[in-house]
């Protein structure tokens, strides 16, 4: 049975609703100890005062504001709670709205709401209901641990949820906080048509119990391979990001891998077209190259800079080349050796 962290009243008009607060998430983190390196000995966290160096006790810490000068304005929590609003055990609704009108940026975090005893259960069910009917969201603030919140009520698969917000003055405006922001998209009417073509190909839809924290998994594993003695496969690196020369030949190579059979869980073939398949057969159709030719070809080429190199694999549409290394460009324009076919 989960442990409430708030308890107090919904209001809304003369109506009044006693409730209990409930996370709605648990974590799963892996938790570890701080060790002196070289030994088992644990470091701890004390709270000590700065100018006597002694330990001070939990009782007899209280809050305090730094004036600039030098000096404190100390305040009590217990103060703190005096001066809050309804006396930090009231959510008071002031107005209905659509759910949908919030930005999602303004969403933090998720609670339910419970009836804080069965006697409550009738009229917490009437808000339920009338929420769920309406599907709309009760705009309200109210005070937990010492911090004003503001919030949106749902009616959600049976429950109650109170959504906390950000305040408007917390949300940063990104035009002004990203430099780097690019203005109106200069991107081809071709290369729009393949990203939502790559959009449309990769929809699913949203089965949360699908994904789960590869990265946890991974730390198991670490201490599992460290405690019998064994090394574990190192994460591969991240991709390079995609040079705007190859966008249009990204995209499409991400269409198709998309579309392939493995992404698709699927036995048979969708019949998409691979550039590196037509590639192949081209420089099939070549075949009759001499070594000698390849040999003389390779020669010159190893005489080019690897800008003139890829200046080359983009002229013969090489795919794959802003990742190549000055060696696989050259082998990828020596004819026939499948990409070079086109290079000569």
């Amino acid at each position: 049975m989960a442990r409430s962290v708030w308890s107090g009243v919904i209001t809304f008009g003369l109506v009044t609703v006693p409730v209990q607060l409930f996370t709605v998430t648990e974590t799963h983190t892996i938790h570890f100890h701080q060790l002196q390196r070289g030994t088992s000995d644990r470091v701890r966290n004390r709270r000590v005062n700065e100018r006597t160096g002694e330990e001070v006790p939990f009782d007899e810490i209280v809050k305090g504001f730094d004036t600039g000068e030098g000096e404190y304005v100390f305040v009590d929590p217990e103060e703190l709670d005096d001066i809050a609003p309804g006396r930090s055990r009231a959510i008071d609704i002031s107005g209905f709205v659509d759910l949908d009108s919030i930005d999602p940026v303004y969403f933090d975090r998720t609670y339910y709401l419970g009836p804080k005893g069965k006697e409550y259960a009738k009229v917490y069910a009437l808000l339920r209901e009338a929420l769920e009917s309406e599907r709309e969201a009760g705009i309200a603030t109210f005070v937990m641990r010492s911090h004003e919140y503001l919030v949106a009520l749902e009616a959600e698969g049976g429950v109650l949820a109170l959504h906390t917000l950000h305040w408007a003055d917390e949300v940063r405006d990104p035009g002004k906080e990203i430099g780097s922001l690019p203005g109106k998209a200069k991107a081809t009417s071709s290369e729009l048509k393949m990203a939502r073509q790559l959009i449309d190909t990769l929809s699913i839809d949203w089965k949360p119990d699908q994904w789960h924290d590869t990265f946890q998994e991974k730390v198991a594993q670490l201490l599992k391979a460290k405690q019998a003695g064994d090394s574990v496969e190192k994460a591969k690196p991240p991709p390079k990001s995609t040079n705007v020369v190859d966008l249009m030949e990204a995209l499409q190579a991400s269409v198709d891998r998309a579309r392939s059979p493995k992404a698709q869980g699927k036995k048979s073939a969708t019949g998409t077209r691979r550039p590196a398949q037509r590639r192949t057969t081209a420089a099939s159709a070549r075949g009759g190259k001499s070594a000698g030719k390849r040999t003389s070809t390779t020669a010159a080429l190893r005489d080019l800079t690897k800008a003139e190199l890829y200046q080359r694999a983009a002229d013969a549409d090489v795919p794959g080349r802003s990742s190549m290394n000055r060696d696989e460009l050259i082998h990828a324009l020596t004819p026939g050796t499948g990409h070079g076919a086109r290079a000569s």
